[in-house]
């Protein structure tokens, strides 16, 4: 989870970092790409978890 949050936490900052300076709009594109990555590594951990779930019942 925390690894989850972290990875929201630098897409967040080069977002910002590269939208609001000029020449460095490279930046907000991967801040954008990190926090796709991140949403998808979040839905396998969530999907995964839950199957693990279902069998120990």
């Amino acid at each position: 989870m925390s690894l989850f949050l972290f990875l929201v936490l630098v897409a967040v900052v080069l977002g910002i970092i590269g939208f609001v300076t000029h020449g460095l709009f490279y930046l907000f594109v991967i801040g954008a790409v990190v926090l796709a990555a991140d949403i998808v590594l979040g839905a396998v951990r969530l999907r995964r978890g839950s199957r693990k779930h279902r069998l120990a019942r």
